[in-house]
């Protein structure tokens, strides 16, 4: 768990995470239900719409329940080069 946080505060202090559109560059920003945030990993950007706040620290499958993936599906030019 301490490796994801590390790897979440270094790409929001890289500038590779946007909160509703806007560049955040701390990572005690505050995001509630309806926040989408835009994060660039490597070669890939993910769109999430944050659902909820969990009420606790609960496992993977139960945190998945707290976001909407809004990423598009990979064009056919994204799968070629994949």
């Amino acid at each position: 768990m301490v490796k994801h946080r590390a790897l979440a505060a270094s790409l929001i202090e890289t500038g590779q995470v946007r909160l509703n559109h806007v560049k955040i560059l701390k990572p005690a920003h505050v995001v509630k239900p309806g926040d989408v945030l835009t994060i660039a990993v490597q070669e890939q950007i993910r769109v999430l719409k944050v659902k909820g706040a969990g009420a606790r620290r609960g496992p993977f499958a139960e945190a998945c329940q707290l976001y909407e993936e809004l990423t598009p599906p990979p064009s056919l030019v994204e799968k070629v080069r994949a």
